[in-house]
């Protein structure tokens, strides 16, 4: 794999996670019992799918040049990724458990990826 295409893994993963962040800042701005067309008029929301579409159209891309073996094991990097950025946008708490998960994930990313 290139460096140039393991940059783009990243920076997919990277734009699922910022979309993940907007999500929750669309439910966070949804009235409870509130009329669907509602959701149409919540800005988090449309930016959420904006960047799911970004994100989707790159890892559709990617996939012409990597194997999707190689490729989809950088998805699990979310699972690090959006507890931070989360914690730093939302004020979440960030537990140790992320980061010993986060060296686990990266450690199977790694040896998934290798060629």
């Amino acid at each position: 794999m290139t460096r140039l295409n393991l940059l783009l893994l990243v920076l997919t993963v990277a734009a699922l996670s910022v979309g993940q962040m907007l999500f929750k800042l669309a439910a966070g701005g949804m009235r409870p019992g509130g009329a669907w067309h509602e959701w149409l008029l919540n800005k988090h929301l449309f930016l959420a799918l904006v960047v799911y579409a970004g994100a989707t159209a790159l890892w559709i891309a990617l996939l012409r040049q990597v194997p999707l073996s190689v490729a989809y094991p950088f998805a699990a990097l979310a699972f690090f990724f959006v507890p931070v950025l989360a914690y730093f946008g939302l004020g979440e708490p960030l537990r140790w458990q992320t980061f010993a998960g986060a060296a686990i994930i990266s450690a199977g990313v790694w040896v998934s990826g290798l060629e």
